[in-house]
């Protein structure tokens, strides 16, 4: 009997989440602190959204911290988690099988899903890279810094 590998096999566990009004300048700070790729956010702990680094990069005037900075591109970081955040969530829970993480990450041309529970609450993060690392047989399995 073959063993079906689910999610919850392979998903980071150790995650960082962020409340809705957490600030662009506080987001950006995690991301260069910790070296993942996505944050969820929560409201009354329940996933409501994810941003990726691209999110923040994309929302981040490039003259901060540049001899050109202006008050305006200072501003830029006053942005709100809420303001950047996908809210059209893609998600999975902990029981679905690799290879159904894997047709949804590629049918929605994303690289990250959360693992829910059932009432919403966070229980990890999968990525794409997750996924290959199972497929390559590479034994750090669960650790991709979602």
């Amino acid at each position: 009997m073959r063993y079906r590998v689910n999610v919850a096999d392979i998903m980071t566990r150790q995650l960082v989440s962020v409340e809705m009004d957490a600030s662009l300048e506080h987001l950006r700070a995690l991301f260069e602190m910790h070296g993942f790729h996505h944050l969820l956010v929560v409201h009354n702990r329940k996933v409501v959204g994810v941003i990726s680094d691209r999110d923040v990069l994309r929302n981040l005037s490039p003259f901060i911290g540049k001899r050109v900075e202006r008050e305006l591109d200072l501003e830029t970081l006053k942005k709100k988690a809420h303001q950047l955040m996908t809210r059209a969530l893609i998600s999975v829970r902990p029981d679905t099988s690799i290879r159904e993480a894997a047709r949804i990450l590629v049918e929605s041309k994303i690289s990250c899903l959360p693992v829910i529970g059932e009432y919403g609450e966070a229980h990890g993060v999968v990525t794409s890279t997750d996924l290959l690392r199972v497929l390559s047989g590479d034994p750090s399995e669960g650790d991709s810094r979602g």
